[in-house]
């Protein structure tokens, strides 16, 4: 291959997966727009071979999939309220956090997290590009820049002494300006965090479905080690999690600040070493591993409609579009998809066209079969839903298996 690396603009470069052409997964659609052209974009992954960046070949423009009513608001999980609540509490004790303080997030969607920071009496600023979501905050009064983050803006705003990104930083066109961005924005003994999925998770237990357009990069701690040194910060503490089906969080100040570097970071290292996460052969396979999962899906569609059975999802999440749109599925294999957020009720699944309808409507049509899309939090999912027994509750990534 022959794409440029965005972070050290490599053209040594190797291909890492190849999802054919798909609309943004969080482009959800009105029924009008069902009778409309709708704009695909190729899904394609490489791997740099210099620097290891896993990303996306750019295609798709930031604001073409970061919308005014951008649909994924992160306040509808439960589960993510608690991760966040704890983390708040966390990093409020161990940095001393105070009225005092300075606290940024960066992508802060909803002010699900933030309002910890608030009820703290903690001074933050939310940045959130999407309306819909920075309008939400307000709401529940928290301060919002609706903008990207970089490092203009990173030089406008008050030096901070924590800046909050979680999930967002695979989200990034740009990884050098963000990273500029982190730095500027600190003061001398500020901490960055940030939560990102495992690239080493990802290839090891098959998660293929967590690469969309929106997800511009790919990460370990090999490669985020690389851009941190390059633009002035070190990575002094990190801890693996749960979330998104294996997660890392990683704590960094500036090159010269007093943060002592933890054992945790050489064990990770180690780590990844050990999986050879520095060779092009962990890169390499990974698209074999992705058609056999899909065409197990496809099978057990084809299956389940020879055998009259009807079929519906859980979850209109991105993971859902991705493994559904790779499939080719259409409303004839999974009749509708059942989700809560308010935003996404009476839209369509972008590509597929399949309706999203309110949980209510599993009361009158009990399917036979309810795939959970978002399998990093199927069990939630399933205990929400446990009144519905008589349904089969099955997800299929990592492997397929049913839920209880």
């Amino acid at each position: 291959m022959f794409e440029t690396c965005r972070h050290c603009h490599s053209t040594d470069t190797i291909q890492f997966l190849d999802l054919g052409f798909a609309p943004p997964s969080n482009a959800y659609i009105s029924e009008s727009d069902t009778k409309r052209p709708e704009m695909y974009f190729p899904l394609k992954l490489f791997s740099c071979r210099n620097c290891r960046l896993v990303q996306t070949v750019d295609f798709a423009k930031e604001d073409e999939l970061f919308t005014h009513d951008y649909a994924y608001f992160s306040s509808t999980s439960s589960s993510w309220i608690e991760h966040a609540r704890q983390y708040s509490q966390k990093v409020i004790e161990r940095f001393n956090l105070s009225n005092e303080s300075y606290v940024v997030e960066i992508a802060s969607n909803d002010g699900y997290l933030l309002k910890n920071f608030v009820e703290a009496e903690i001074p933050c600023l939310g940045v959130e590009p999407t309306q819909s979501t920075a309008d939400a905050a307000r709401l529940i009064g928290i301060d919002v820049l609706e903008e990207f983050f970089g490092e203009a803006l990173a030089k406008r705003i008050e030096p901070a002494d924590l800046i909050i990104g979680n999930n967002v930083y695979a989200h990034v066109p740009d990884i050098n300006d963000f990273t500029k961005g982190l730095a500027c924005g600190l003061k001398p003994e500020g901490v960055v965090t940030l939560e990102f999925p495992h690239l080493l998770n990802l290839v090891k237990k098959n998660q293929f479905d967590t690469v969309y357009h929106e997800h511009y990069s790919y990460l370990s701690l090999l490669t985020v080690e690389r851009i941190f040194v390059k633009n002035g910060l070190r990575i002094f503490d990190v801890e693996q999690l749960p979330t998104h089906g294996g997660s890392l969080r990683i704590y960094a100040c500036l090159d010269g600040a007093n943060h002592e570097t933890g054992s945790t970071v050489a064990w990770m290292r180690e780590h990844e070493h050990a999986a050879k996460m520095h060779c092009d052969a962990f890169y390499t396979g990974f698209q074999e591993k992705a058609e056999q999962l899909k065409n197990r899906f496809l099978g057990f569609l084809l299956e389940a409609k020879a055998q009259g059975l009807t079929v519906a999802g859980y979850g209109a999440a991105a993971k859902g579009n991705t493994l559904i749109n790779f499939a080719g599925v259409k409303p004839d294999l999974i009749s509708f998809v059942c989700d809560a957020a308010e935003a996404k009720i009476g839209k369509y699944l972008p590509g597929s066209h399949i309706p999203i309808l309110s949980p209510e409507y599993l009361k009158d049509t009990l399917p036979d079969v309810l795939i959970l899309f978002p399998w990093n939090i199927a069990e939630e999912i399933s205990e929400a839903l446990s009144q519905y027994s008589t349904i089969r509750k099955v997800v299929f990534v990592p492997d397929y298996r049913e839920i209880l």
